[in-house]
C-alpha cells in the first residue's frame, strides 16, 4: 500500500508515524516516552510508511489539514473518532515540542477519557460488590482489605507452579478466542518473570513475550485475567486482527495504529480489562472476585491519579487511599504512583477504568445475533470511547 493522500486513514497513520519517529530521533535522551515511542508496537512498516518531517511545525500543518477533512468532521462513528484522534495525536506533538498543560487538560485531550476522579457512588458500587463476592466464598471476617489479603494469600499460585499454571490458561484462552472471536495461529508467547518495574504485565508482541511483574502474588483468577488483556483476546490479539483486516480492505489504514499513546489507548485497555468477559471464561467465584477487585482497583487509581496530579494530594496520603480503598498489594500501588507521576503516561492512568466501562456497557447490551458484527467493530477499526458506544446505532456511517 503507497500513501495516498486523499485517503484519511493512511493519512493519518503515515503522520501519526511520522511524529513517532521524529519524535524518537530528536528527543535527545529526553524523551517523554523514555524511548517507547508514540506508537509502542507497529506491524504496518511494508503498509504504510512515515511521513518525513524536518520540524514540528510541518506536524502541526499536517494535523490541521487532516482535521479539515470531510470525513473527519462527520456526524458519524468514523468522523466521532477521527475527530478525537487528530485531537488527541495534536496533543500528543504539542506536549513533545515542550509545550505544559495540565493533568486535566492531558486527560481530556490525549487520553479521552472524563477529567474527573471517579464518582464516589461508583466505587462504593463496586466495593460492594466485591464484599458480597468475597462473603460468597467465606471470606466474611475483618475490613474488606483484610479480606481480601487472606483470599488472595489462600488463592496463590506458588512461584514454581506460575510457568505451568501460565501455559494452562494460554492454552485455554487461545482456544476459546479462535472460536469466539478470531484464530490466532501460530502465534504464541512466553513467560517473562520481572521485578521493580511499575506495570503488572505488559504485551511484549514483537518477542513474543508476556512480561510479568513477580513483586506481585497472583491468584489463578489474576493471571488469567493477564493472559486475557495481554495475549487472548487482548492486546496481541488486536494487533493480528487489525493487520488482517487492513490487508483484506476491511479496515481503513488507522487500525494499525491501535497501541498509540492517545486516545484510542481507552478502548485497547477496555478490550484487554473485559478480555475474560468476552471470551466468556468466568468460571468459578474466584474469577467473580478477581473480577470485582480488579474492577475497584481501576475505579480507585483513577482517583488516585487524579489526587495526586490534579489536585496536588501527598503521594503517602494517595497511596494509603489505595491500599485501604483500593486493597492493592503494595507493589501495585508503588507502580501505579510511578505511572501517574509520569509526565506522559500519567494521564493513561484513568484510560483503564474508562475503556472497561465503555466496553463492558456495549458488551452488554449487544445481543447474541449481533456479537460477530460487534467483534469487527471493535477488533477491525480503532475507537475513541465515544465512537465505540455509538455501535449499532443510526450514526454508525453517515
Amino acid at each position: 500500500m503507497s500513501v495516498n493522500t486523499n485517503d484519511t486513514g493512511v493519512e493519518l497513520t503515515a503522520v501519526t508515524m511520522g511524529i513517532d519517529r521524529f519524535e524518537r530521533a530528536n528527543a535527545k535522551g529526553e524523551s517523554l516516552l523514555d524511548g517507547e515511542g508514540l506508537v509502542p508496537i507497529y506491524i504496518g512498516e511494508d503498509l504504510v510508511a512515515p511521513r518525513s518531517y524536518a520540524g514540528w511545525d510541518e506536524i502541526f500543518a499536517d494535523l490541521d489539514a487532516l482535521a479539515t477533512r470531510p470525513d473527519v468532521t462527520a456526524p458519524d462513528a468514523r468522523g466521532v473518532f477521527l475527530t478525537s484522534m487528530v485531537k488527541s495525536v495534536k496533543t500528543a506533538a504539542r506536549l513533545f515540542s515542550g509545550e505544559t498543560m495540565s493533568y486535566a487538560e492531558k486527560v481530556r485531550d490525549l487520553v479521552g477519557a472524563e477529567p474527573a476522579p471517579t464518582a464516589e457512588a461508583r466505587v462504593a458500587e463496586l466495593s460492594d460488590q466485591l464484599d458480597k463476592a468475597l462473603a460468597g466464598s467465606g471470606f466474611v471476617r475483618g475490613s474488606l482489605r483484610e479480606r481480601v489479603e487472606a483470599w488472595e494469600e489462600d488463592r496463590a499460585i506458588p512461584s514454581e507452579k506460575l510457568e505451568d499454571t501460565f501455559r494452562e490458561l494460554m492454552a485455554i484462552a487461545k482456544a476459546r478466542t479462535a472460536t469466539m472471536i478470531y484464530d490466532t495461529g501460530d502465534y504464541d508467547m512466553q513467560l517473562n518473570p520481572l521485578r521493580n518495574v511499575p506495570f503488572t504485565a505488559r504485551c511484549g508482541f514483537i518477542d513474543r513475550r508476556m512480561d510479568l511483574n513477580v513483586d506481585n502474588a497472583f491468584t489463578r483468577a489474576a493471571l488469567k485475567h493477564l493472559v486475557g488483556h495481554e495475549v487472548y483476546p487482548g492486546h496481541a490479539t488486536q494487533l493480528l486482527y487489525t493487520r488482517a483486516e487492513v490487508d483484506a480492505g476491511r479496515s481503513p489504514a488507522d487500525a494499525l495504529l491501535c497501541t498509540t499513546n492517545a486516545v484510542t489507548g481507552c478502548v485497547q485497555e477496555g478490550i484487554g480489562d473485559q478480555a475474560v468477559e468476552l471470551i466468556d471464561w468466568i468460571e468459578d467465584q474466584d474469577d467473580a472476585i478477581h473480577l470485582a477487585l480488579r474492577s475497584l482497583k481501576s475505579a480507585v487509581q483513577t482517583t488516585a491519579a487524579w489526587r495526586l496530579m490534579e489536585e496536588g494530594e501527598d503521594a503517602e496520603s494517595v497511596a494509603d487511599y489505595m491500599r485501604t480503598v483500593g486493597c492493592g498489594q503494595e507493589a501495585w500501588v508503588q507502580g501505579r504512583l510511578r505511572m501517574a507521576s509520569h509526565p506522559f503516561r500519567g494521564p493513561f492512568v484513568p484510560s483503564y477504568f474508562a475503556g472497561n466501562e465503555s466496553v463492558r456497557r456495549v458488551r452488554e447490551r449487544v445481543a447474541d445475533a449481533d456479537r460477530a458484527a460487534f467483534h469487527d467493530y471493535l477488533y477491525g477499526q480503532v475507537h475513541s470511547p465515544e465512537s465505540l458506544e455509538m455501535f449499532g446505532t443510526t450514526d454508525v456511517a453517515a
